[in-house]
């Protein structure tokens, strides 16, 4: 069984339920996508499947990648990620489509996806560091300080923190909440933020270690009281 799907960033919005409650979510196009290839534990030491998303704009790929496609007789895509199966579900073959209702209303999922790039900064905005005073006379505040001792080590140790470049990574945020699943036009509506910009990539699984969603409890009255 695939457990995951490639999607876009669309944007953010509201979904109430019916008590009132506001929900902060992120809708989600989620797929639909198409098995490009099947990786077997005999063959490639894994269980695994490599999708691609199917976009109205058709993709222009070169000679070794048609190839690739060709093999698996389906179309070329502009976008591939690979996505572990779970065990004991139903054997896999190029060609076969994934869909968004491998998801449900409730479920926790994992998504995956390129953070917001925020080009080089200083080492208040990238590590947080205090600075110094703002009063009038201090000439130290938003400088590093001191970056190692002069006589021994003398020189800069390895992980020193400094001016960098900050953002442009990896990034997973764990177990989200699935508000909508929307089957017809392939959307996917979760609760909460999602790493990226509006129109991004990114892949949705179903949660590595899903935590238990919490049921509400009535408080029984105590003895005496009314």
């Amino acid at each position: 069984m695939v457990t995951g799907i490639i999607g876009r960033k669309i944007g953010m919005t509201q979904i109430f339920d019916t008590d009132g409650t506001v929900h902060p979510a992120t809708v989600i196009k989620a797929g639909p996508c198409i098995v490009v290839q099947a990786k077997t534990a005999s063959a490639d030491g894994y269980e695994a499947v490599q999708l691609g998303l199917v976009e109205e704009r058709p993709a222009k790929v070169g000679k070794p990648l048609a190839g690739h496609y060709k093999k698996a007789n389906v179309p070329p895509t502009r976008v591939r990620r690979e996505v572990r199966l779970a065990a004991g579900g139903d054997a896999v073959t190029p060609g076969d489509r994934v869909l968004v209702s491998i998801f449900a209303d409730g479920e926790r999922v994992d998504v995956v996806g390129v953070g917001r790039g925020k080009g080089f900064q200083g080492v208040v905005k990238r590590h947080h560091f205090a600075g110094g005073a703002a009063t009038h006379g201090s000439m130290f505040h938003r400088a590093p300080g001191s970056i190692g001792a002069s006589s021994f080590p003398s020189r800069v140790v390895k992980g020193m923190r400094a001016a960098g470049r900050i953002g442009g990574g990896r990034i997973t945020i764990r177990n989200l909440k699935v508000l909508r699943v929307d089957p017809q036009n392939h959307l996917l509506i979760v609760q909460g933020g999602i790493p990226g910009a509006p129109t991004g990539y990114v892949i949705v699984r179903k949660a590595v270690a899903a935590k238990k969603i919490k049921v509400a409890q009535v408080e029984k009255p105590k003895k005496g009281k009314k």
